[in-house]
């Protein structure tokens, strides 16, 4: 039996795997993914699968942008300057009817985070006791529908309440008394935060309000990109990430922090994340057309929209 060069062997099979390994690289097709917002628990498929490699392991170099901006990135998308972007059902229906040429393709995060909340000693039990009372809000149009459907549900009206912009100081404004309830706080973060404030809140849920229910944060694309297939990888390995996380949560949650440590490991991202993953869009392409066409229909009717459109025509990846 021939001798081995020790080094000789190691050196070629060093070169072998340098050699697969920039290929692979070399191979490796971009992604580039515009965020919501900052980096935090609604986005945890997409920071799991990027820390451990997933999206690498398919070939596929994703880049996640946190925008500056968070109005810009489906107009990016629209002109074809981001492949994708994750954005809101209620917005991609406003971007539609603004003529933006956009479709979902999967879904994050599969069921409403919007909620009207007051301080649980306000004494306001009921929506029906917000009769005269100060409502704040950060975002105009969609949330002034939401709000104005929840009242009407129970009797009041728009003109029953004194509404006012926060902007995006939801509790801090319930805390100083500057207003009475907030509509838009996101009910997986604000009830947290004002617990860990000792301000403990009192949410009511749209739909269980009168508002259809709907998909918090979905993946919105071109549809001419739509169906390529790097997006039917990206779409595998986020379905994929959200099964290894509902397996072991807090093991995702160790690599989770990890990829900002000083911005996200703290008791109010823990937090979030326990309330957060129960929501996560298990198979990122399912979806509901009927769904779709209620919410339109619903938007419609406060006046949002001008017609509900054909939901085949925005709804992609429906079936795998």
């Amino acid at each position: 039996m021939p001798q081995i060069d020790l080094n000789r062997f190691i050196s070629v099979v060093t070169l072998i795997f340098v050699t697969t390994l920039s290929s692979v690289t070399a191979r490796a097709e971009s992604i580039t993914v515009l965020l919501d917002w900052f980096v935090n628990p609604d986005h945890a498929p997409l920071i799991v699968a990027k820390q451990r490699g997933l999206f690498r392991q398919a070939g596929l170099d994703v880049t996640l942008i946190e925008p500056a901006d968070p109005s810009l990135p489906p107009k990016l998308v629209a002109a074809k300057q981001a492949d994708l972007a994750v954005s809101y059902q209620p917005a991609l229906m406003l971007d539609l009817e603004n003529g933006l040429p956009l479709v979902r393709i999967g879904t994050l995060v599969a069921s409403p985070l919007n909620s009207l909340v007051v301080l649980a000693n306000s004494g306001i039990k009921e929506i029906s006791d917000l009769k005269g009372k100060t409502v704040g809000f950060s975002v105009g149009g969609f949330e002034d529908a939401l709000l104005g459907q929840m009242l009407e549900t129970h009797g009041l009206s728009l003109s029953d309440i004194n509404l006012v912009n926060v902007n995006f100081a939801l509790s801090p404004s319930l805390y100083t008394g500057a207003v009475d309830a907030v509509i838009g706080a996101f009910r997986n973060f604000e009830l947290n935060q004002m617990e860990i404030d000792g301000r403990e809140g009192l949410a009511f849920y749209p739909e269980e309000h009168g508002i259809p229910t709907y998909e918090e944060l979905i993946f919105i694309a071109h549809p001419e990109s739509a169906q390529l297939p790097k997006m039917q990888k990206f779409l595998d390995i986020i379905d994929q990430a959200t099964a290894q996380i509902l397996e072991n949560s807090d093991g995702a949650w160790t690599d989770f922090v990890a990829y900002k440590p000083n911005d996200l490991n703290n008791i109010l991202n823990r937090r979030a994340w326990t309330d957060t993953i129960p929501k996560l869009a298990k198979k990122t392409r399912s979806t509901n057309p009927e769904a779709w066409n209620q919410f339109a229909t619903f938007m419609k009717k406060r006046g949002l929209i001008s017609e509900v459109k054909d939901s085949k025509s925005y709804l992609v990846n429906l079936q795998r």
